[in-house]
């Protein structure tokens, strides 16, 4: 999972509800990279009014206690870049993937964008990795 989905942990927005089923029903993995985007979508939310200060720090500690294992990204590193050229897509968004096709597991996102982009690709490997939020929700 990414940080579109941790955040719908702790901020309420579109998606809320599935963020919340997914984190109770499922063992989540991210790479060590989710407690830096996590930390910008929340400095990004302040500076938009979306958030008070307090709210963001709140939330940040919320986050901080959250059962998910972060795994080094180091490992990654090839696999990231090999995915976010052949995509034409940021390589922050593609170490989640690559996380995800190292541990044979589903990479859940909301970032609708990179969905697309990947369900466009004529790579099935990656294509059949990620799966959006709704999905993984129903999926139980």
């Amino acid at each position: 999972m990414d940080a579109s989905i941790a955040i719908k942990w702790v901020v309420e927005e579109e998606g809320t509800p599935e963020a919340l089923t997914l984190r109770q029903r499922a063992k989540l993995i991210a790479p060590d990279l989710l407690v830096a985007e996590c930390a910008n979508v929340l400095w990004k939310k302040v500076q938009r009014d979306e958030l008070l200060k307090e709210e963001a720090f709140l939330a940040a500690r919320l986050l901080q206690g959250a059962d998910i294992e972060l795994l080094p990204t180091r490992s990654l590193l090839e696999e990231a870049a090999r995915i976010a050229i052949a995509l034409d897509h940021s390589a922050y968004d593609c170490l989640y993937l690559a996380l995800a096709v190292a541990n044979d597991c589903s990479f859940v996102t909301s970032d609708e964008r990179f969905l697309r982009k990947l369900r466009q690709n004529r790579r099935s490997r990656l294509r059949d990795r990620a799966i959006s939020l709704a999905e993984a929700a129903a999926r139980g």
